[in-house]
């Protein structure tokens, strides 16, 4: 090993013996088990061949190499103390391996794309272990977990949580068997106390619900409706022929006394994941990887050659320089009263108490006859405050349902009315909707505001119960979330009524999103007509545009499945169609021309330059959970089509690495009159099965189809 190494490799274990010891061992133990070629020795394959490399942040590799990253097995020791022993594949943590920690925790089994993936085992810095399957870098599947308090879990797992059917054990000698659901007991089960008595039934959120049985050791045992809420509860006490009572036992101590001894205990929470961590494969010796030449299409080059800058691994995506969106709304602007009308009148509404302790809601929460309009005088009244606009009259549709809304989509309703109400202005896009509809941004961009048709209004509010009902079912829908239905009526001899919903943004995101693509599965007029130099990440790109598949993960991609079919035969039987996919798409780029990309296009000053914060674009899993639709991380192969109307290309072999959004969107218009003319209008000039307006019934499966041709499982 060169001298330079030698004292390199020295200073390193020096910093981490004075952060951790335990570390330090493990470190200097893994590194003491390999023979590395000497790097004058290094030349004896020309595709593979052994190497040492000391990158500019202090991080160390060993190992293996091929052409400018690692390939093979090789040793990563990064500057903060974290180290990977094992297989490798393109520059990427592969195949089997040990990960450490500065803390102490390890895992060694399986990885995938940089993820622990497959079987492997996790052993915490305070002794938790967990054996057992993953998928990216969550416990998922079946597994068994010792906890470092003497508990025990066996059994299967979802996402990080107990999931399905399991065992857990407490050191005390208590045990639950039965289902779970999000790390909580839910479903039947039986919980045995160590003291012989034990409860058989209904579970939800980790406690008794619903039907059940208490029993003692001796025989006697208490059966009925079980609920926390003592209102709920009922039953009846059955004795046995011991001598022991039990008749003045209250039901409610199951609650207070015997499950105040159960508590889940949560485990180690891993706050760097390997797929988290950055490398440093270029130094000033070394060129950039070299990609051959190929074909180059509507925005993108695979040879990566030229242009204002490229994102995308071995895909070179070109990107020109986009804007933020939209047109800031301040005084002087027509529609400038129009914004504070509606900042008013949300603040009255979020404002306003209502009981929303329940999402059970009665039918007549339902009810869109209600004529009641809230006068906004400028001087102010009893239940509104004086304002500079002028008078308007305010309504509200269904309140008590879109409060329930958004409790269940989780949203705080003081970040709500801030985001919509605060002091920032809304921003206009630019043009209307091919409906006629405008379109408002808040300035974080967490909200859409959409103005409306009135025959648009009528179909969310007839479709409204059927639509909580499949939002409240499926907590990975894809359709759009609805959190309020409004409407003001200007003052003025014409009093205009204008009519908008608020939904929420499918692309708020500090990933930077590079290409959007609007997807319904026909193809006419289904092409973007801007020319190439003018397409930015602010240009929604349409289904003759795609050039892509995108391929999830195999457990996401059956759960994506599942969701879409589920969501299609909800708008089929609401009768909707003319619906689409929208897809973000956020570029990998694993190297430094992300940042040269942002030094470019800061000094035009053109726009806000793409994040550097790497951690976040290429790993979301450090930031959040992963959920269907926002962040996943994934992969695009790159497709060509024989001809100007094929819908899905052939694919290429050449994949890129890219984080994923995407929901289903324009979920209002049902198959109207209107729609029916334009069908036989339409199919007079063209094919009738390549137009959008089509029933309902044959849109569905039409999108079905292309969408599960144009997404795919990663195997």
């Amino acid at each position: 090993m060169s001298k330079i190494l030698v004292r390199i490799l020295k200073s390193v274990e020096s910093k981490v013996w004075k952060s951790q010891t335990s570390a330090k061992k493990r470190a200097i133990s893994i590194f003491t088990t390999m023979s590395v070629a000497h790097v004058d020795d290094e030349v004896t394959d020309a595709e593979v061949y052994n190497t040492e490399k000391l990158f500019c942040n202090g991080d160390i590799y060993i190992g293996q190499w091929a052409t400018d990253t690692p390939h093979g097995n090789g040793k990563y020791l990064w500057s903060d103390g974290c180290m990977y022993l094992g297989d490798w594949n393109n520059g990427k943590i592969h195949g089997k391996g040990k990960f450490s920690w500065p803390s102490g925790a390890s895992y060694e089994g399986d990885f995938k794309n940089g993820f622990m993936d497959g079987e492997g085992t996790f052993t915490g810095s305070v002794n938790d272990s967990y054996k057992g399957s993953w998928v990216m870098n969550k416990k998922q599947g079946k597994g068994t977990t010792n906890y470092a308090n003497g508990d025990h879990y066996e059994g299967e797992w979802k996402k990080g949580f107990h999931n399905g059917q399991g065992r857990y054990r407490w050191e005390n000698g208590h045990q639950y068997i039965g289902q779970w659901k999000n790390g909580k007991m839910n479903g039947n089960g039986t919980m045995m106390w160590e003291n012989g008595n034990r409860y058989d039934g209904s579970w939800e959120d980790g406690l008794p619900k619903g039907n059940g049985t208490f029993h003692w050791l001796d025989g006697s045992f208490y059966a009925g409706i079980w609920s926390r809420d003592q209102k709920e509860q009922s039953g009846k006490f059955y004795p046995s022929t011991s001598q022991v009572p039990h008749d003045d036992w209250d039901p409610h101590q199951l609650f207070s006394v015997e499950m105040s001894e159960c508590l889940i205990c949560e485990g180690e929470n891993i706050v760097i994941f390997p797929s988290d961590k950055l490398f440093y494969w270029s130094n000033n010796e070394e060129g950039m990887p070299q990609n051959p030449p190929t074909t180059t299409t509507r925005g993108i080059d695979t040879n990566g050659n030229g242009g204002n800058g490229y994102l995308g691994g071995s895909l070179k995506i070109r990107m020109q320089p986009a804007k933020r969106q939209g047109v800031t709304i301040c005084k002087g602007h027509k529609n400038y009263e129009l914004m504070l009308n509606l900042q008013l009148g949300i603040r009255h509404s979020v404002g306003r108490p209502a009981p929303t302790k329940s999402l059970k809601l009665k039918p007549t929460a339902f009810d869109t006859e209600q004529k009641l309009w809230t006068r906004f005088p400028p001087e102010g009244s009893k239940h509104t405050p004086p304002h500079q606009s002028c008078e308007f009259k305010w309504k509200d549709y269904c309140p008590l349902v879109f409060k329930t809304l958004r409790k269940l989509f989780n949203v705080d309703p003081a970040d709500y009315m801030l985001s919509i109400c605060g002091n920032d202005a809304l921003r206009e896009l630019s043009s209307p909707g091919k409906s006629g509809s405008f379109f408002y941004l808040t300035h974080d961009d967490k909200y859409m505001i959409k103005t409306m048709k009135k025959s648009e209004v009528k179909v969310l509010k007839r479709m409204l119960p059927a639509y909580f009902d499949h939002v409240k079912s499926f907590e990975n829908t894809l359709v759009t979330k609805f959190f309020g239905l409004h409407c003001v009526k200007l003052s003025g001899p014409i009093q205009k009524k204008v009519r908008f919903v608020i939904m929420g943004n499918l692309l708020c995101t500090e990933v930077p999103i590079h290409r959007r693509y609007d997807l319904k599965g026909s193809s006419h007029g289904r092409i973007t007509d801007k020319p190439e130099t003018e397409i930015d990440a602010n240009t929604t790109l349409k289904d003759l545009d795609l050039k892509f598949i995108f391929r999830l993960q195999k457990d996401w991609y059956q759960e994506f499945c599942s969701q879409v079919n589920k969501d299609c035969d909800f708008l089929e039987q609401e009768r909707i169609m003319d619906y689409s996919l929208l897809v973000g798409i956020s570029f990998q780029e694993p190297n430094r021309q992300v940042a040269e990309v942002n030094a470019d296009a800061d000094s035009n000053g053109t726009t806000p330059s793409l994040s550097t914060d790497m951690d976040s674009l290429i790993n979301p899993t450090k930031c959040s959970c992963l959920r269907l639709g926002i962040k996943m991380p994934a992969r695009v192969e790159f497709t060509v089509r024989s001809n100007d109307t094929q819908l899905v290309g052939e694919p290429t072999g050449q994949f890129g690495d890219v984080i994923l959004f995407f929901g289903i969107i324009d979920i209002l218009q049902d198959y109207d009159i209107s729609k029916k003319l334009e069908h036989a209008y339409k199919s007079f000039q063209c094919d009738s099965t390549s137009i959008s307006a089509v029933d309902p019934r044959f849109y569905s499966k039409r999108f079905k189809d292309f969408i599960f041709r144009v997404f795919s499982d990663d195997s």
